[in-house]
């Protein structure tokens, strides 16, 4: 039996910011549709981003999300979504963190 996969994101919060770039200016709804369609390839495959190694991780995701795995999916024009996945016996969920440009990426991640 093949898990089901899902795609979530951290808070409603995170969820209400997605949202709110489908109705915003030329540069947000293009994001949106960046982060929608790494939605549907995660959705096909949990895994196609890059794992983060654990020395690399911001405290503060272990600290406020208690995350066991980390991973960016390299979106176009320098952007970043961070998520992570949660699975059990029946489903799999891609849980997303947060998105970025790379500026912002660089200095949460302290690069």
């Amino acid at each position: 039996m093949n898990k089901e996969i899902k795609v979530a994101f951290i808070s409603k919060k995170i969820k209400y910011a997605f949202d709110l770039l489908k109705a915003g200016k030329f540069e947000d709804k293009q994001l949106y549709s960046f982060i929608s369609r790494a939605k549907d390839d995660l959705q096909v495959n949990p895994c196609c981003g890059i794992k983060i190694m654990r020395n690399l991780w911001p405290k503060e995701y272990s600290k406020k999300y208690g995350i066991t795995n980390l991973w960016k999916y390299d979106l176009p024009n320098g952007w970043r979504l961070i998520y992570t996945i949660e699975a059990d016996e029946i489903m799999i969920v891609n849980i997303i963190l947060e998105w970025f440009d790379h500026k912002r990426y660089e200095k949460r991640f302290k690069y």
